[in-house]
This record gives structure tokens, sequence and C-alpha cells, in this order.
């Protein structure tokens, strides 16, 4: 791999700074109009796909497993510390196959169904609308439904938003006879997923129209107020958010947005364990494409929408690589390695740099599939190194964003893409500065100074996400290969300034006081 320099913010550093190899310098540029990193950036995903619900998260109350109500208790536990602000349900490609009232009612008597999409498991519809809201009550988080616009009639997604906000009125005489008195409150509304694909095979043209006329029936009742969220592009389809820009855009609350770390979408999309130095580069590269891609989607948004009220939610990102040896085909459960946890600091890196735009992002998914949080394996439950690095990044929910400039060496990854050796961000909130800094050099170490800008560091503490091999990963029988660890040596303040020396494939955040 070849090793080069590069400056970014130039303008605002003032010249060149003379830095040896791996040597990067951070400058902190803390603004009274910084904006806020809403807390929903960190948002999660769950649909009914492989083991994500059933086995992941449900195992229903007379499981053997310890469980709360049918929840797993170690995964209710492990989620908890995550302070997860949303989660997105049913789906996914799943979300325009499913019919609601097949979920509610005496769960003996639901019918069951083909899940098409994925693997063509029967569904028994065990987990419905009150299993998911009651999980989000445990969790403390938002919902954010996902509507069914493919298959689902206007009438259907209609009563699906009575049933769960109405005070009174047919669908809320039914939520009661089904157990659940009071209203629970909705505010993310997705109308239709992917409807480019899975979810219709949309034309931009007609899926506007489409949109426009489902939300209009998906009321407000009794000052519950719907954030409405239009099907929004994959990728790089730049026209379709311009389309649903144009024409639908003053009916949008937010729309979506999808972008998955992948090599492609037929053929082989490689390993999630075996890989080489020049996989992992190209994917860190890939991922961080991300930033460009989002900044696209929003110079088109701002065309239409100049005072930003209409908000750009990345609901599916993440990695995704070939199913392991021996699972299920379509249940895409693939391991999580120390670039899965590389691939997820990067991307919230960037996502914070968009904080004015982007009002959620929902890594896919949270539970045995893609980039998940936790795998499951009949009782026995790992933490990932993904989950690390969102447990790491907590302090950052709902921070003001410290705007920062970095000066790095960067890595030429495979079709040209750049890899910044050094990637920072930054935040403050209740009088503590988080700043959380990534070596993606596989080989060295990097020293980095952060000029704080007048930020106190009275007090320091630190933790270091990292492993011995850039392919480890924690399994059944090795839970705790890679996890978090104290970092207390490997930082220096002086006159202003701190030395931080990051270590080979590393991941480290530091609480200042």
């Amino acid at each position: 791999m070849k090793k080069t320099l590069s400056l970014f913010a130039l303008s605002l550093l003032g010249s060149m700074p003379s830095l040896a190899a791996n040597e990067a310098t951070v400058v902190l540029q803390p603004s009274e109009e910084s904006p806020i990193i809403v807390k929903e950036i960190y948002g999660q995903f769950a649909e009914h796909l492989g083991t994500c619900i059933y086995g992941g998260l449900w195992v229903g109350p007379e499981s053997p497993i310890p469980n709360t109500n049918g929840y797993r208790n170690d995964v209710l536990n492990a989620l908890k510390d995550l302070h997860i602000p949303v989660l997105r349900w049913p789906g996914g490609c799943f979300a325009d196959e499913y019919h609601w009232m097949d979920g509610i009612g005496p769960k003996e008597n639901r019918p069951r169904m083909v899940n098409n999409n994925w693997g063509g498991t029967v569904e028994d519809n065990s987990f419905g609308t009150h299993d998911f809201f009651n999980l989000c009550e445990m969790l403390g988080c938002e919902p954010y439904l996902s509507g069914n616009v493919g298959s689902g009639t206007v009438e259907e997604l209609a009563k699906w938003v009575e049933y769960i906000t109405a005070e009174d009125g047919p669908m809320a005489k039914l939520r009661k006879e089904n157990g659940r008195e009071k209203p629970w409150h909705l505010k993310y509304l997705g109308v239709g997923n992917e409807s480019w694909g899975c979810g219709g095979n949309f034309t931009p043209e007609y899926y506007a129209d489409v949109y426009r006329r489902y939300q209009t029936y998906c009321r407000n009742f009794n000052g519950n107020r719907l954030y409405k969220i239009a099907s929004g592009a994959s990728d790089y389809d730049y026209n379709w958010t311009e389309v649903m820009m144009k024409n639908a855009g003053h009916h949008m609350d937010g729309i979506s947005l999808h972008y998955y770390t992948a090599l492609g979408w037929s053929g082989n999309k490689g390993s999630a364990i075996n890989f080489n130095e020049e996989d992992y580069y190209w994917t860190l590269g890939k991922c961080l494409e991300v930033g460009d891609v989002v900044k696209r989607h929003c110079q088109i948004m701002d065309k239409y929408d100049p005072n930003k009220r209409v908000g750009l939610l990345v609901d599916e990102w993440g990695t995704w690589f070939d199913e392991e040896p021996g699972t299920v085909p379509g249940h895409l459960y693939q391991q999580n390695t120390l670039r899965d946890a590389m691939v997820a600091a990067l991307s919230l890196n960037t996502f914070h740099t968009f904080t004015d735009r982007v009002k959620m992002t929902n890594i896919a998914q949270i539970a045995n599939v893609l980039q998940s949080m936790v795998l499951t394996k009949d009782a026995q439950m790992v933490l990932t190194p993904t989950y690390y690095v969102f447990k790491m990044y907590v302090p950052h929910q709902d921070a003001k964003l410290l705007p920062l400039n970095v000066a790095t060496p960067v890595i030429k990854a495979r079709d040209g893409r750049d890899v910044p050796v050094v990637s920072a961000t930054a935040s403050v909130k209740n009088g503590v500065t988080t700043i959380s800094l990534v070596n993606t050099d596989l080989n060295e170490e990097a020293k980095v100074t952060v000029d704080l800008a007048g930020v106190s560091a009275r007090k320091v503490s630190g933790e270091i996400l990292t492993a011995a091999s850039m392919n480890d990963y924690n399994d059944f029988g090795q839970p705790e290969k890679v996890t978090l660890k104290s970092f207390d040596k490997g930082w220096q303040v002086n006159g202003g300034k701190m030395t931080v020396t990051l270590p080979a494939k590393s991941i480290v955040t530091l609480s200042l006081k």
C-alpha cells in the first residue's frame, strides 16, 4: 500500500505542516454555532430476517433461555448499555410483505407466512406490533415503523397508525381488546422501503405520487405527531432524490438513503473473516465514500429545501459480506471482525459532519444479521467489535459537535480510494469533551498532536479497541478476543496540546474534563 500525505480543510489550517510518516495533527475549532450530533445517528434496525428477531431479540416466555416476557435478558441488558435512541422495524424488504393484522391477537390464532425475501423461512407472526412497541419501551427508544406500500393498501397503513396512536375509535377498541389500553407514541413512519427495488420496483415519478397518497391518510391522532419518511435512494441514485424532492418534498419530513459497504450485488462479496490487507483497505475506502454520496444527495435536497426542513436518514448502512459457511442461505449471518469496527467508527465520524441534514442513521442490523451488535447461539451471546464502537461513542449522542481539522498521511487503496491513516471526531456535553481517534494503519502506530484550542484537559480518561490481527473476532468459544480496554498511558497533555500515540489498527476515545 502506498502512503502519501493529505490535508483536510487546508484553508483553515494555513500552510501545510511538516509531518513525518504516521504523524497527524488534529486542531479543534470550538464554535457557538456548532450543531448537535443528534442521538438518532446511533439508531438500530431489526428486520424479520434470519435469527435477528427470533432467537436474537425474542425467544418467547416459555423458553429455557433467561428472558423477560419473552425478550432475552442477556441481549436486553447489552443493548441498554448502548442507549439506543431509535429502532427500525419490521424491515427492510420484509416490510412490504408484512400485514400487521397477522401479528395481533392470540398468538395461537395468527396465520403463518413464508418470508420470500429471506430464505423462504416460515414466519409464524408470534412477534408483532405489541411485542415491538413493548421492546421499545423496555429499551427506552423511539419506534420507527416501515409501512407496507409494496403489497399493502392505503387503508391498511392508515389503520395501523390508528391502532397504535388513537385514544378512541374502532382501531383503538381493537388494540384495547388485545391488551393495550393506552396508545403508544409513534414518531417515525416510513412510507415503504426500497421502493425502487424489493418494495415494488417503482419508478421515482410513480412512487412520488404513491407516497403523496399514502402519507395523506396517515393521520395525527391525539397529539401524536408523525415524522413521515419517504423511501429514498440506494447509494449513487441521485435522480431518485431529485425526483422525490421535486415532486413530493413538501409532503415529507424525511427521506431515506441506503448505503452498504459491499463488493457488489452479484457473485462473491468476500469473506467476513478471511481477507487480506488489500481487502481491508479497500473496505475502509468504500465505507468512507459514504461521505461523498451523502454530500451529493444533500446538495440536491438543498436545491428544493434550502432551509433543511427535510431530514436525510441513512436508515440502512454497514458491511455486507458473504454468509458464513454452513449457515442458512438467505439469513445473512456474518461474523464481525476488527475491520467491521473500523467501518463503524469511520462511518460515524463521517455522519457527525453532516448532522445539519442527516437526522438519523440505522446500522444493519441489531442481532445475527450483517454488521450486528450481538451474535446469539441458543443460550449463548457474544458482543461484536462493532458493539464496542457504539458503546465507546455513547458520549457523542446529543453532544455539541466540535469542528476540527485533520492533517494525516493517506493510504492508497485498490480502485483509487484514499484511506486516511487518522480519522477523528469530537464533541462536548455537560462539561466533558469527547475525542474519538482512529488509526487505520495495520502495521504502524500513529502519533497524533491535538491542538485543544482552550479545551480543558485537567482530567483525562480513555478506552481503546484493537486486536492482534485485523481478522480477529468474537465467537462463542472466544467471546472476548476483541474487547474494550483502558487507555491510560498513550497520551500526554502539555501547553494546550495533547499528544496521543495510537497503536496500529486501533480506535481510541478520550474523555477530557
